[in-house]
């Protein structure tokens, strides 16, 4: 009965937790070669054919714990590329110099002691935004270093930069599911999607299909369920709080006010994220490896604090 429950129901791949096991693990290659196929594919770049998937199984801990919602799900391509993909659902005001960075972080970490410049990798960051981002182009916009007066001419291939924008994605008419690859991942990534639509991208693209399938065997797993909700709690409680915090702030119009009540705010959401977990059973070390909190103040929830 609570296989067919959540057959019915229309989960949401883009919370990062669900998105890293089903794209960003050993396994994951032919879903993830798809999308990147999908993003990658109007640059007139070479198809993948295959790829190395650079596991990192700390994530969770940093995206539940609220420091970072980066999932530094990142691979490794055919020619020696690299690619990055995040997934950012709110908009904090600093998306541009955040893929910067993160950007950064992976071309660096390229680097080996002793190597010549010329032998760093190009690094390719994917970005799919909750939120209308960046405030001109469509709903797949993709940046190079060009130069302004002349943009035939470009510095270098080695940074190259994507945002899939699932905001102009539902606003945009004339959706071609059949000539598009891009977007029918972008029908099977959106919540809102119709159920109809997600069968039948699905019956379309066997990468598509792949994922599916990755993310009903995932979901099938009891642990994995629990941390996906628990993920979504904390989602929808961050929304909730920092909503508030924000019409109160503004009501008295205090600065310091918002930050101190979206900390806060912040804080409770993992607190209770934790009590949840306590009562499912989990050990101290498990809600650590989750949250981040630290096993005191673990303990001190657990005693009832």
């Amino acid at each position: 009965m609570k296989t067919q429950k959540n057959e019915q129901r229309r989960f949401n791949p883009l919370n990062d937790f669900l998105f890293y096991k089903v794209m960003g693990e050993k396994g994951d290659e032919p879903q993830l070669a798809g999308f990147l196929n999908a993003v990658l594919g109007p640059s007139g770049r070479k198809p993948i054919a295959s790829l190395e998937i650079l596991e990192n199984n700390t994530f969770v801990a940093n995206v539940l714990k609220g420091k970072s919602c980066t999932l530094d799900l990142s691979a490794v391509l055919e020619d020696g590329s690299r690619a990055n993909i995040e997934v950012q659902l709110r908009d904090n005001r600093d998306m541009d110099r955040r893929s910067l960075f993160y950007w950064s972080k992976l071309y660096t970490r390229g680097a080996r002691r002793g190597q010549h410049y010329g032998k760093l990798p190009d690094v390719i960051a994917v970005n799919i935004v909750g939120f209308d981002f960046p405030p001109k182009g469509g709903f797949h916009t993709r940046f190079r270093l060009l130069e302004t007066s002349d943009p035939s001419i470009e510095l270098t291939g080695a940074m190259e930069i994507h945002f899939v924008n699932m905001v102009r994605w539902r606003r945009l008419k004339g959706k071609d599911l059949a000539g598009n690859s891009l977007h029918r991942w972008a029908a099977w990534l959106d919540p809102k999607s119709p159920p109809e639509l997600v069968e039948e991208v699905k019956r379309m693209d066997s990468a598509i299909a792949a994922a599916a399938g990755r993310q009903d065997f995932v979901l099938g797993d009891e642990k994995s369920l629990a941390l996906y909700e628990m993920r979504q709690k904390v989602e929808w409680d961050r929304a909730s709080e920092l909503a508030t915090a924000k019409e109160k702030g503004e009501q008295r119009g205090e600065l310091r006010g918002k930050r101190i009540g979206r900390l806060e705010g912040e804080q409770r959401g993992v607190e209770r994220t934790a009590r949840n977990a306590l009562a499912k059973g989990y050990s101290l070390e498990q809600i650590h490896e989750i949250t981040g909190l630290d096993l005191k103040t673990i303990a001190r929830l657990k005693a009832g604090g």
